[in-house]
């Protein structure tokens, strides 16, 4: 029972981390690969040498396999114990590391394939995910081994890799290309994925967002110019933009979104070469996740959402009660009381939160002077800033300052 639970968590795993598991009989057939619409499995096994069907039948107990095809794309397999039918528990395809387009072209001249099917092998390669050896994906499936064979010294760790060159690499008239309706499929796959991220970001999961991106690779990435660099800054341009707009769905004013965005903009042009991009991105990702989290507004009503909005763009505005419901044309009253009952406190101690976050920032952060500090976060009267900033802190603002200077001192 133990035995089945930790190969759910496998699978649920993998599937998280968007990889396939699969079981199959160690002697079937492709055609059985099919009927049980195993379709990718079919198709990875089209670009392996030994075939996998040839690599599945001679799979021995207590040894965990990985095999890699002619463009580093792997497959880790292993027999499972206390089954009736020798079942092998297949994890993959995935990659072992990003394959760049200029490698892929370089590998398909070696194996003579045609230029015309260039196209499809990086849409088929562009699909997966990269995990190096030192990824968690390799630590779980160690992991289960380690329980189902009792121990790390009860199995062995066999690794299939074909050679760059002969007989050992099936020639290109063997080695099979995406057929249209495969390609269609991955296309929807990618479209599906780039969907699931969005959903992330517009829900500020930082965590999830990250584990969906880790995997991408260069490849990943539609080549519609001939320069790399040129070519993955406007998928970032175009990522940029999808964020935005995942971050406006995730309840977020377009206030807090267009500076994150146009920083982004101007930083992508000065990106250095292609490497840079993915990283790039994935810091992106994070930043647009962290905005959702700290601005969304999704469970607030329009007049709250609007007094937010109006408050936070201009903390040096008349930002009295009164003055925020003339603005909306709506009673002091109804507005103070739905304020309250939506962000749990007054919109009074709001504003004061606000201005006395940003008063702390230009005192520890400038030489202004104190009444200065106070005029740009809205206080007229310079006294009436220091109790409030005392009662917010604890302490004064020129304390706050000394104690700065006194700390990097």
């Amino acid at each position: 029972m133990f035995y089945d639970l930790q190969q759910q968590f496998l699978e649920k795993t993998c599937e998280k981390l968007r990889v396939r598991v699969c079981c199959v009989h160690q002697h079937a057939t492709v055609a059985s690969w099919q009927a049980d619409k195993l379709d990718y499995l079919v198709q990875a096994n089209a670009h392996f040498s030994p075939p996998l069907e040839e690599q599945f039948a001679a799979a021995q107990d207590n040894v965990l396999y990985r095999s890699a095809d002619a463009f580093g794309c792997c497959i880790i397999y292993m027999r499972l114990p206390q089954t009736r039918k020798a079942t092998l528990l297949v994890i993959g395809p995935f990659l072992e590391r990003p394959l760049e387009q200029e490698e892929l072209y370089e590998r398909a001249e070696q194996l003579r394939i045609p230029t015309n099917q260039l196209a499809a092998l990086q849409t088929y390669y562009g699909r997966f995910l990269h995990f190096p050896e030192d990824s968690p994906l390799y630590a779980m499936v160690e992991t289960f081994a380690e329980y189902i064979w009792q121990g790390t010294e009860k199995y062995s760790f066999r690794d299939n890799r074909p050679e760059t060159s002969g007989e050992s690499v099936r020639r290109a008239t063997d080695l099979h290309v995406p057929d249209p309706e495969m390609a269609m499929r991955m296309m929807e796959e990618r479209y599906a994925f780039e969907a699931q991220l969005m959903d992330a970001v517009s829900k500020g999961l930082t965590h999830k967002a990250e584990m969906l991106f880790s995997g991408f690779s260069p490849t990943s990435f539609e080549r519609r110019l001939s320069d790399p660099l040129r070519n993955l800054k406007n998928y970032a341009i175009i990522t940029n933009t999808l964020l935005r707009k995942a971050a406006q769905d995730g309840g977020v004013h377009p206030l807090y979104i267009d500076s994150l965005s146009s920083d982004f903009a101007r930083r992508i042009e000065q990106l250095p070469d292609p490497t840079a991009v993915q990283a790039f991105m994935l810091e992106m990702f994070r930043s647009y996740c962290r905005l959702v989290r700290k601005h969304s507004m999704s469970g607030y009503s329009q007049p709250v959402q609007k007094t937010i909005v109006r408050i936070d763009s201009d903390l040096t505005a008349d930002l009295s009660l009164s003055a925020l419901a003339a603005a909306q044309g709506i009673n002091a009253s109804y507005l103070s009381a739905l304020f309250r009952r939506e962000t749990g406190e007054t919109v009074t101690d709001y504003v004061n939160r606000k201005r006395i976050a940003l008063a702390t920032h230009l005192l520890t952060t400038t030489a202004l002077q104190v009444q200065t500090v106070a005029a740009h976060c809205g206080f007229t009267d310079v006294h009436y800033f220091s109790r409030v900033f005392k009662t917010m802190t604890g302490e004064t603002p020129r304390r706050m300052r000394a104690r700065q200077k006194e700390g990097v001192g």
